[in-house]
């Protein structure tokens, strides 16, 4: 069974990427002529996601106002408002009814909605399913060589699996499969962060991960915008 959930962070302020996000919520800042949203809309659309939820606290009414119904992609796009951003593991529980249908535990990609990658979200298919086969719930996380901000990396991952221990690091590219059954504990509108669940699950063995080494940008300052802008219209 393929992927057919998945959800775009998009609550954030965008500190760093002020003044441009005093005006605009970061993820419809533009780079390659298309809102960097848009770039993963149509992504996860390609690779046959039929929902997508997005959640928002700043400006977001633009970003509904922006995208729609999702009809053009021909997908059907949900919204999570959030009064005050409940990072995302607050925003995951938020949008749990949105997520899930009728309650039903659901393995869904989630991704940050200020990246850019050439990603195919198609090969997490196989992941998927053995996440859904997994008797506890798991998670399966999409590495990225370090890039210079961020050298020392974030996990270890060896033979398909990540690990808190010494080995080779690299950065989680905060594109990742998440099984719903994980956050069933935490009470809608608190606010909490996805580090623990990353910390735990890795510690207890039930995290995977792959190293993707195509296009990718974490775009966090306007110069990083500007460079991605010039890359992408140079291709």
């Amino acid at each position: 069974m393929s992927l057919k959930k998945a959800m775009i962070f998009a609550a954030g302020r965008g500190e760093r990427m002020r003044p441009l996000t005093d005006t605009r919520p970061k993820p419809l800042l533009e780079a390659g002529g298309k809102p960097l949203i848009v770039w993963q809309i149509e992504r996860l659309a390609r690779a046959g996601f039929q929902t997508i939820v997005i959640n928002h606290a700043w400006l977001g009414k633009q970003i509904e106002a922006a995208l729609g119904d999702g009809s053009r992609w021909q997908i059907e796009l949900r919204y999570s408002p959030e009064h005050e951003a409940l990072e995302t593991a607050g925003g995951i529980v938020q949008a749990l009814p949105l997520i899930e249908d009728h309650g039903a535990s659901e393995v869904f990609v989630a991704v940050s909605g200020d990246v850019y990658a050439d990603f195919d979200y198609s090969v997490l298919n196989a992941q998927a399913e053995a996440l859904r086969a997994s008797p506890e719930p798991g998670m399966h996380l999409v590495m990225v060589p370090n890039p210079p901000f961020h050298p020392n990396g974030d996990f270890a991952l060896e033979g398909g699996v990540l690990s808190l221990e010494a080995g080779r690091r690299f950065t989680f590219g905060n594109i990742g499969l998440y099984d719903t059954r994980m956050f069933r504990g935490l009470p809608r509108g608190t606010r909490r962060a996805l580090t623990p669940y990353y910390r735990e699950t890795i510690a207890r063995g039930l995290a995977t991960g792959e190293l993707y080494e195509g296009l990718w940008e974490n775009v966090g300052t306007p110069a990083q915008l500007t460079e991605l802008d010039q890359r992408l219209h140079a291709r």
